[in-house]
């Protein structure tokens, strides 16, 4: 999921299983499939989460960060590396920098070691000609792959990572049903039908996700949609891991969950500052309350 290793807490939601219990299972069940993980610095520690996930027997360790912070993953892809395992690293809210800057950001990932650095639409913000002009800059100004990870807040999941792909990414990120934060990432069983009418080889069997889809969709209690809220998420680029507290916000303080997604977007807030929807909860209550009065 989006905040990745060590993410469990009172703050953000208690996970029903552990880290370690999670990787056990999943990679007591591959054979062929290597098993990855998603951490981000502040949540996950060397010493408590990535020499964990190693011991579970993960062989990529995806560092990630905002989009303008790539200077906190120094330590961790250069651990991972020494280690012996591959480092990938990823930008999150990739929407808040300008293609140029965010190159930058980029290469900076590149020289700590990653050997694959993938940019995440984390709110859902983009289009495919955004897309495709940041993907075409990194390709051209890195050496090492590029990839892609796409929400589906706006609907463009799946056009995103087409226009990821044409335009030279490596890798997709993409889950079952679309299963993930807010309305969902891209759908792995609609990617490989697409790519697979675009003539492109993914080695992913068509029929065989499929089912795993129909499974999953047995399992799952509640699977990713699009509603009023991702899209003003996706429009205000607010990342999708605040939907609960937002929704909870709204209610507590009697303000349109809406008002709570553009005003966040106007701050630029990020993952890790859910005091701040309670701030801007607030603040929209006062000045509703002088409306009324005057």
């Amino acid at each position: 999921h989006g905040i990745g290793l060590g993410a469990s807490s009172l703050l953000i939601g208690k996970s029903l299983l552990s880290d370690t219990q999670m990787l056990r299972i999943a990679r007591e069940n591959l054979n062929n499939s290597l098993l990855s993980v998603h951490a981000v610095p502040g949540y996950a520690t060397i010493d408590k989460d990535i020499k964990n996930a190693m011991d579970c027997g993960v062989d990529i360790i995806r560092i990630a960060t905002q989009c303008t912070e790539a200077d906190t993953t120094e330590q961790h892809i250069s651990y991972i590396r020494e280690k012996g395992r591959i480092a990938h690293s990823g930008l999150m809210m990739a929407h808040m920098l300008d293609p140029e800057a965010l190159v930058e950001e980029a290469l900076k990932m590149e020289s700590y070691g990653s050997e694959c650095i993938t940019i995440l639409d984390s709110a859902g913000r983009f289009l495919p000609d955004d897309v495709t002009k940041r993907i075409s800059l990194l390709k051209k100004a890195l050496k090492i792959p590029v990839g892609f990870h796409a929400h589906n807040n706006l609907g463009m999941g799946i056009a995103n990572s087409l226009a990821a792909v044409k335009a030279g990414a490596y890798t997709l990120d993409c889950s079952l049903s679309g299963f993930g934060g807010g309305s969902g990432n891209a759908s792995i069983e609609l990617l490989v039908a697409v790519l697979q009418i675009e003539k492109y080889e993914t080695g992913v069997d068509l029929y065989k996700i499929l089912d795993a889809a129909e499974k999953a969709e047995e399992m799952f209690n509640i699977l990713p949609k699009i509603t009023s809220s991702s899209i003003i998420s996706g429009i205000s680029g607010v990342v999708s891991v605040f939907s609960k507290p937002v929704a909870r916000a709204s209610k507590k303080y009697n303000v349109d969950a809406r008002d709570i997604y553009i005003e966040l977007g106007k701050r630029g807030a990020i993952a890790g500052q859910e005091d701040l929807i309670v701030e801007v909860a607030q603040l929209l209550a006062k000045k509703d309350e002088l409306c009324k009065k005057h």
